[in-house]
């Protein structure tokens, strides 16, 4: 059996479509905000994964979002772009107006169906709800044929209203239904038992996509993703690294890497290139400051390696005896030396493509090159987590306000600590020399004083890129500025100089954030 679809034609049975929303679910993590650079180089990167739709944002949340969901609709090609907006008119128009651009677009729009969320959230009775539905529906297809509506809240909807919103929906011209697990309270039987009623109970539940979008509050997002799946739905609502809300949604490498590996349980296949989750994720790492734990599925640094003796002798008599997957089908490989401080910048270049970079501009190639030298120069060796590090200073972060010049720091037993900064701020250099109780607290307070705040430094983290006494540090920031949460991140053979990047990056985001706003809830 077959489903025709707007977007995709005919669909084979055992097709899952994989929809992520990491740039618009993930991003509304405490401290994930990503600008447009970062938005488009992401964009990119889902695109050349093979991600069948990319939820490019929440357009009318702000003016830097609908920006960004423009922005992606105009430049990547393949993937369907979809934008997001709540049940009202203003948010679907503007949410059209953003995905305009795109050769395959849709218009995602939702409203809660949950007694409780109708009640204390939008205080709109059931047959208000009805009305929203078919409203919002029928506005969205006047400006798209691929329509996707959701019902927040779903799992803990009625049966009964939660059939007839659905079938609104589908009457109206929803040609993709979402049934979303959004408190992440469900169990893989719940959203089993829900899809299988919607598909006997609704009509024309069999000319449509059923979705699912389930987040991880009780760590089931994927075993509900799975047991959908099961039960009839062919598109999976995803992040990279399971970034989202609260505890983040359903992990796309962990989703479609269960189907791969357990076809004889789930005969259901994607279009995702698997070897470039690997390469996803890490970007995804970079662009938000967010590193995955080491034991994180697929991912994580430890996913692959044995430290048990019983297991190495396995896994050197055969891989299979403890690996389920091979590495390489996820993207690991062996790291080993391959640039110096004798390679050229051609050589740099193509270093950078195959790190997944892409095109990058000839100034902003030049200052990552140079800073390049500078570490080869410091390191007996070079590895390819070292190249990353360095780069991303200049690559992700070209349009920052806020950038690093130079530091000069004095400390010791015998002496107050005093760091000399200089920062370029808006294009003008500008330095501050300050006192502290060590040198990191000397360095920030030099930031202070050349760029004046009020956010409150809530962590200070510090951790190796690679091995040994010469290894570049990375250091974690956060601040946090009236209940805004950003991470900064940054990396240097100098611990204080790698802190002052990190702070410089988190004031960076912090500026992105404060042009946000979320929008207020639907009320009737």
């Amino acid at each position: 059996m077959t489903i025709q679809h707007p977007s995709f034609g005919a669909i084979d049975e055992n097709r899952v479509i994989i929809f992520d929303t990491t740039l618009r679910d993930g991003e509304q993590s405490p401290g994930f905000s990503m600008n447009l650079a970062e938005k488009l180089r992401m964009a990119a990167a889902l695109a050349e994964l093979g991600v069948d739709v990319i939820e490019a944002g929440f357009p009318i949340a702000s003016p830097g979002d609908f920006e960004a969901v423009q922005a992606i609709s105009q430049s990547v090609q393949g993937p369907v772009i979809c934008g997001l907006a709540r049940s009202g008119r203003e948010d679907v128009l503007r949410a059209a107006e953003a995905v305009r651009p795109a050769a395959r677009k849709r218009i995602h729009t939702f409203i809660s169906t949950s007694p409780l969320h109708m009640r204390v959230k939008l205080r709109m009775t059931p047959e208000q709800v009805l009305e929203a539905v078919t409203a919002s529906v029928s506005l969205a297809r006047q400006h798209t044929d691929d329509v996707e509506w959701s019902a927040e809240d779903g799992s803990r909807t009625e049966d009964d209203f939660l059939c007839r919103c659905v079938e609104a929906a589908i009457k109206a011209g929803a040609t993709t239904i979402n049934i979303p697990d959004t408190v992440g309270y469900a169990l893989p039987e719940d959203m089993a038992r829900i899809f299988a009623m919607v598909r006997a109970r609704v009509p024309g539940a069999e000319r449509v996509i059923l979705s699912a979008h389930n987040h991880n509050d009780l760590g089931l997002a994927v075993a509900n993703t799975v047991a959908a799946i099961r039960a009839g739905v062919r598109q999976v609502e995803c992040t990279i690294n399971g970034i989202g809300e609260r505890a983040g949604n359903a992990a796309l490498e962990e989703i479609v890497m269960a189907l791969r590996t357990r076809r004889d349980a789930l005969p259901y296949h994607t279009g995702i290139v698997t070897q470039n989750i690997l390469k996803t994720s890490k970007l995804l790492s970079t662009v938000t400051s967010f590193d995955v734990q080491p034991n994180k599925a697929i991912v994580g640094r430890n996913a692959f390696a044995h430290e048990s003796g019983i297991h190495q002798d396995g896994v050197l008599k055969d891989a299979a005896t403890y690996e389920i997957m091979t590495p390489e089908s996820v993207g690991w490989s062996n790291s080993s030396l391959v640039m110096g401080k004798h390679s050229g910048r051609a050589a740099f270049r193509d270093k950078l493509k195959a790190l997944g970079y892409g095109e990058i501009g000839e100034n902003q190639l030049n200052d990552a090159f140079r800073r390049f030298k500078d570490v080869a120069d410091r390191k007996k060796v070079v590895y390819d987590e070292d190249i990353v590090a360095l780069v991303d200073d200049e690559v992700m972060r070209g349009n920052d306000r806020i950038r690093f010049v130079s530091l000069e720091v004095l400390a010791g037993s015998k002496a107050r600590p005093r760091a000399t900064l200089e920062l370029e701020i808006d294009g003008v250099t500008k330095a501050a020399t300050a006192t502290g109780d060590g040198p990191v607290d000397a360095t920030f307070k030099a930031i202070r004083e050349l760029f004046a705040h009020e956010a409150a430094l809530r962590l200070y983290s510090v951790g190796a890129v690679t091995e040994g006494t010469d290894a570049q540090a990375r250091v974690t920031v956060r601040l946090e500025e009236n209940g805004k949460m950003v991470d900064g991140q940054g990396a240097d053979t100098d611990t204080i100089v790698a802190s002052a990047r990190a702070y410089v990056h988190a004031l960076n985001k912090l500026l992105v954030k404060r042009a946000r706003t979320a929008p207020a809830a639907l009320s009737a």
